[in-house]
């Protein structure tokens, strides 16, 4: 329920320019591995 939006949602363009593939950054890779490298290890790992 809510607020009705103030915008006609249906009316909107959504584009996508970004690069592909999208460049990430050595320090962005070790945010990601420090705050999510424990689940990262039991989602990827071989030995299962």
């Amino acid at each position: 329920m809510g607020r009705p939006p103030k915008h006609d949602l249906s009316l909107w363009t959504v584009t996508d320019d970004w690069p592909h593939p999208v460049p990430v950054t050595e320090a962005e890779v070790e945010v990601f591995e420090y705050w999510f490298g424990e689940l990262f290890g039991e989602i990827f790992d071989p030995s299962g």
